[in-house]
């Protein structure tokens, strides 16, 4: 089915948003004026309203590409993406579900029939339904299952058998074999007689009577060589090829690495199980950061932008509640010395500085090693160095940014003693910063756990607290007294 072509400008997009908007509302407003009953089910100026209206915005969708009619549904709250949702060709249910994000598409399915969604899967492929399977009830895959014939079922099976994160769960079956004796006249004639090539197709595999990949045929030697020649003569043997349980965070580093477009995905026996795709690891490599943005953020998953309240509540709450725990933590700390703050007003108005450049510098360091780990850059041939160079980096910057703090401090309050002080403390902190910065990410990686879970949480309580009783401890032993 030929659908609509992407338009790439977000400022149209967002005309039509604004259009259907106001379309909306002013639906709304003449229904009011009609409703004059007290259902207005019955009031036959209501049904003609609704019609126009209906009429009206589907004229507006019509010739939208599924990805931008995926992001109207987004923008819109609950009651209007819906009404907009029903005036969408249903021939676009399928791929317009592909398109929005997860928490959209379980508003979008819960509102469907059985036969709806078994309606928008027919015209999806078996890797597509697979992307959907999580979010369908069970009895909407059944349907979909009896509807698929037996290879399909076998190929849908197949992809749902593998984790969310290996390679075999983002693959597809679109792809052409040959064998490495045949002639390139051969192959360029089965192309032709096929009539169309699968999307992404960039290169043919070469495979053995055993369905062992052997090589790949780049389209563009096929085009490029005598059609005398056989595939055994101008294929490429030192190719790019993935396991089906790789994890498919090192696919997308091969894919960026080698400009890739499509790859073979093997079993442990190399026979071929299906193809990777670059538009299945431009999907990926998205939803990877989406998800790692919100929970830095302390999100616990993707949420629905209009989603309930008390929905959005419960699903930020947890890393606020910890939030709150590390707060009193640090005013136990400033408790304890509230006699040495008492002594020294000035230091209360010098210890945010301290606690902040903390987590901002831990913040700094914490960020690059998650991203570098996310890369696998970080080995254990070169750990000890990077910690080597972040602690001498956080020694230098400490040292220049507890000078210049130091000087402020002596500007403001003429006393040399609070000036060395404080300069020390913020070299003290930012070495701290640097270390937790460290440790967090690497310990959590060690251990098999998301290093970008809580980081920023856990790493901002830390130096706050930290920031607060070094400039304490220090003020208390050097300052008081005096």
């Amino acid at each position: 089915m030929d659908t609509p072509q992407p338009i790439d400008t977000t400022h149209f997009l967002q005309q039509q948003l604004d259009a259907i908007v106001a379309l909306l509302e002013k639906q709304e407003e003449e229904k009011s004026h009609f409703r004059t009953s007290a259902s207005e089910r019955h009031n036959p100026d209501v049904s003609i309203v609704v019609d126009e209206y209906q009429a009206r915005l589907q004229n507006l969708l019509s010739d939208l590409h599924p990805a931008d009619l995926a992001f109207l549904l987004e923008s819109l709250p609950l009651d209007q993406r819906q009404t907009v949702w029903d005036a969408i060709k249903s021939e676009l249910d399928g791929q317009v579900l592909l398109e929005v994000s997860d928490s959209v598409r379980q508003t979008l399915i819960s509102g469907m029939e059985v036969e709806e969604l078994a309606s928008a899967a027919s015209s999806l492929d078996t890797d597509e339904i697979a992307d959907l399977a999580a979010d369908l009830p069970k009895r909407a895959m059944l349907k979909i299952l009896r509807s698929l014939n037996n290879v399909e079922r076998t190929h849908l099976n197949t992809i749902l058998s593998y984790q969310e994160h290996q390679v075999g769960a983002l693959m597809d079956f679109g792809m052409i074999t040959v064998r490495d004796d045949l002639n390139l006249w051969a192959i360029t004639d089965y192309i032709r007689r096929l009539g169309k090539l699968p999307s992404h197709t960039d290169k043919l595999f070469v495979v053995d009577q055993n369905n062992v990949v052997k090589g790949v045929l780049p389209l563009q030697r096929l085009l490029t060589h005598a059609p005398s020649q056989n595939v055994a003569e101008v294929m490429v043997t030192d190719f790019v090829q993935f396991q089906v349980d790789e994890d498919t965070a090192h696919a997308a580093r091969a894919f960026e690495r080698y400009d890739l477009i499509s790859a073979p995905v093997v079993d442990n026996l190399g026979q071929l199980q299906g193809r990777l795709c670059v538009d299945s690891i431009i999907d990926f490599i998205r939803e990877k950061t989406d998800e790692d943005m919100l929970i830095q953020a302390g999100v616990e998953e993707d949420e629905d932008l209009f989603s309930s309240v008390w929905r959005s509540a419960r699903n930020r709450s947890v890393w606020l509640l910890v939030n709150v725990a590390t707060a009193f933590a640090s005013t136990r700390i400033i408790d304890v010395f509230q006699d040495t703050i008492l002594q020294l007003v000035a230091l209360a108005s010098l210890m945010p500085i301290v606690a902040a450049m903390g987590g901002n510098t831990g913040n700094q360091t914490s960020i690059l090693i998650i991203r570098s780990l996310a890369l696998g850059q970080i080995t254990s041939a070169n750990v000890r160095r990077l910690i080597k160079k972040e602690l001498t980096l956080a020694l230098l910057n400490g040292t220049l940014i507890g000078i210049l703090v130091g000087a402020l401090s002596w500007a403001l309050y003429y006393d040399l003693a609070l000036s060395f002080v404080i300069g020390a403390a913020m070299l003290i902190n930012l070495m701290v910063a640097v270390g937790v910065g460290l440790c967090i990410p690497l310990v959590r990686y060690k251990l098999g756990k998301d290093p970008a879970v809580g980081a920023s949480i856990m790493l901002t309580a830390i130096t706050d607290s930290m920031g607060f009783f070094i400039v304490l401890i220090l003020a208390r032993t050097f300052l008081i007294g005096k």
